[in-house]
């Protein structure tokens, strides 16, 4: 059943149909980016409370990667619905078919930014404070493709901001681990993102798209490669400047395999198999957290 057939038996008949469009706008059902904005968001709260995050800060920043990966969504479609159409992975998505209205995709989107920022105000001014960057990045990042080759960059900046203000909300600091850990969270969020965006590649050239998969054109698996090395020699500094033990970089020496793998699968330049090496990323972002964990609690 799609979401958009879902039934809510105790609203008003004609609030039932609405709600599974939103569902649909919001991807409820495609939760992979929830995934790759949470595992960086649990790395950095782990870190910064050597394994035992408080648990309101906990709960506060799983619901906000919900909220604000939903409400991205949302501005996303809001911001490339003539662009969408036109796109065959996405032409039937519910603000570009016409089923809700560019106000309906609005309102979903601030009410959920609302609901976020409300969550961030149980936190400490620091956190507070950097929630407006974050805020103006997450708001942003869809509309780059319009005016650069780097949108996925943009992105990038936006879904690693969880880490320092996870940081922030932790111990009211910000270390140098922690910006270490932002920036690698940003490589590899190019990563994996051009990675995504080379599924539409040729229709994003013949719409006049922008995309890193269309500036790095046949370098494209030399640059990604480049950038998932880069990601796992600041995660080795991390390591090394925090003193980790060996299970940390067991972790990080399978999140290497399979990063390594995607490369085996995205070889051939295959859309599908391009889309399937982009949600492959969730065991990444597993393998790290696994390590980080793993070293806090055989110590």
């Amino acid at each position: 059943m799609k979401l958009s057939e879902l039934k809510f038996p105790y609203l008003p008949s004609e609030l039932g149909p609405r709600l599974g469009l939103y569902a649909q706008l919001i991807r409820f059902e495609k939760p992979i980016g929830f995934y790759l904005l949470l595992w960086p968001t649990l790395w950095a709260l782990a870190i910064a409370a050597d394994g035992s995050p408080d648990g309101w800060i906990l709960f506060v920043f799983v619901c906000g990667a919900f909220l604000m990966r939903s409400a991205g969504c949302a501005i996303n479609d809001y911001a490339d619905r003539d662009i969408d159409l036109h796109v065959t992975r996405t032409r039937e998505r519910p603000l570009t078919t016409g089923k809700i209205s560019t106000r309906e995709a609005l309102m979903v989107f601030a009410v959920l930014g609302l609901i976020a920022f409300l969550l961030v105000l149980s936190l400490n001014r620091f956190t507070i404070q950097l929630s407006f960057v974050g805020i103006l990045l997450a708001t942003s990042y869809p509309f780059m493709k319009r005016f650069h080759y780097l949108p996925q960059v943009h992105m990038g900046a936006a879904f690693g901001w969880s880490v320092p203000m996870a940081f922030a909300a932790q111990t009211e600091a910000l270390p140098k681990q922690a910006w270490l850990l932002y920036v690698a969270t940003l490589v590899w969020a190019v990563a994996y993102d051009t990675i995504y965006s080379m599924v539409d590649r040729e229709d994003d050239l013949k719409l006049g798209v922008k995309s890193t998969a269309i500036l790095f054109g046949e370098y494209d698996l030399i640059l990604i490669g480049l950038l998932q090395v880069m990601f796992l020699l600041a995660m080795v500094l991390i390591g090394m400047d925090l003193e980790f033990s060996g299970i940390y970089y067991l972790g990080l020496g399978v999140a290497a395999l399979l990063l390594g793998f995607e490369q085996f699968i995205i070889a051939d330049r295959v859309p599908a198999h391009c889309f399937s090496a982009f949600l492959h990323n969730h065991w990444v972002g597993a393998a790290v957290f696994a390590g980080i964990m793993g070293h806090y609690y055989s110590i």
